[in-house]
């Protein structure tokens, strides 16, 4: 425990406020998924974004940025409260994205195996998937859509 505080201490001030905001947002969306569901969580979190995209988001900085919020978000999940799932890490990763100006994707998968069927979320940026280790979401179909567009937007 004291190791992470040390841990927490040595992060920029930037840093850490987006680490405490990760930690907040994954449990409002835990308890949201639980009492609204998928549908009206999600919409909530639309309705808080700016309407629209600028151009111009694929930079050096929004790299950075990029990189700094999915590496707070893990620490966040990690280090948090409550064990989040794929789909609370991957909603509150696209939020914090979308809410720097960058174009994320949230996608959702489903696979079946012999004992049980089973789904999967993950974050895309310019195709790339974010919060994912070693490609796991490969191993799942993804849906033809992705599940941050509103009906009628275009990001």
């Amino acid at each position: 425990m004291w190791q992470a505080f040390q841990k927490y201490r040595a992060l920029d001030p930037e840093a850490r406020r987006l680490f405490r905001r990760a930690v907040r947002l994954l449990l409002l969306i835990a308890a949201s998924l639980r009492l609204s569901g998928f549908n009206k969580t999600k919409d909530h979190l639309q309705r808080k974004l700016p309407p629209g995209l600028q151009a111009g988001a694929n930079t050096e900085a929004a790299a950075e940025k990029i990189q700094r919020t999915c590496h707070m978000l893990r620490a966040a999940a990690h280090y948090g409260p409550v064990h989040t799932t794929c789909l609370e890490q991957s909603l509150a990763l696209w939020y914090l994205l979308r809410k720097q100006n960058i174009p994320a994707s949230l996608r959702i998968g489903v696979r079946k195996s012999p004992e049980k069927f089973e789904a999967h979320a993950w974050v895309e940026c310019a195709g790339a998937a974010l919060n994912e280790a070693e490609g796991m979401h490969r191993h799942y179909a993804a849906f033809a859509a992705e599940f941050s567009e509103v009906p009628g937007e275009k990001t």
